[in-house]
């Protein structure tokens, strides 16, 4: 067996950890570990749910081994940990969707001032549209089409006669916008 580190290419560790070499495994682990966490960190920024995501990963690629084929690390273990995360926050709405079943079943048993709840998503709706009108005309144009009228990214881009990547652009930078102001708590003026 050659001499394992980090000069030792990709193909040369998987040929050994195919057949049990934990050495070998291990320079892959610390070759690739911190590029897992990074990239699910930069969707969760949970450290404890990254370093879950990375061990899930590994001990994956551990138990499959022998039927893996993966073309290269790299590409292989991002695309993993991006998979990882979308599973991860599946699971985190999941929860919240029950709860929400839990709170509408409180709810049903209890009397509801229907009043209240309109008046507050009419103050919401209001700090909205003040919100939005930070934004430049077409930014706002295409966030109204999109939430209020239920049109797709494709539907709008046609109506507008724009790309569907400029779209996209505008959609996130009013989503942006929103959630800047809404999470600094400030009330518009």
């Amino acid at each position: 067996m050659s001499r394992l580190g980090q000069q030792t290419p990709d193909g040369e560790l998987w040929d050994l950890i195919v057949k049990g070499d934990e050495p070998a495994f291990r320079v892959l682990y610390g070759r690739y570990w911190s590029s897992i966490y990074t990239t699910a960190f930069s969707y969760l920024h949970d450290r404890q749910a990254c370093m879950e995501i990375v061990q899930d990963i590994f001990l994956g690629i551990w138990r499959r081994r022998a039927r893996l084929q993966p073309g290269s690390f790299h590409h292989y273990l991002t695309a993993a940990a991006r998979y990882q995360v979308y599973k991860h926050l599946q699971k985190k709405l999941k929860g919240k969707v029950l709860y929400r079943e839990d709170l509408q079943e409180s709810r049903d048993r209890q009397p509801v001032n229907d009043g209240a709840y309109n008046l507050q998503y009419r103050e919401l709706e209001a700090d909205l549209d003040i919100h939005l009108a930070d934004l430049p005309e077409r930014c706002r144009e295409i966030f109204y089409l999109s939430r209020k009228d239920q049109l797709s990214i494709t539907e709008i881009a046609e109506r507008l006669n724009i790309s569907r990547r400029t779209v996209e652009n505008q959609l996130t930078r009013a989503l942006q916008h929103l959630r800047e102001a809404l999470k600094s708590g400030r009330r518009p003026q």
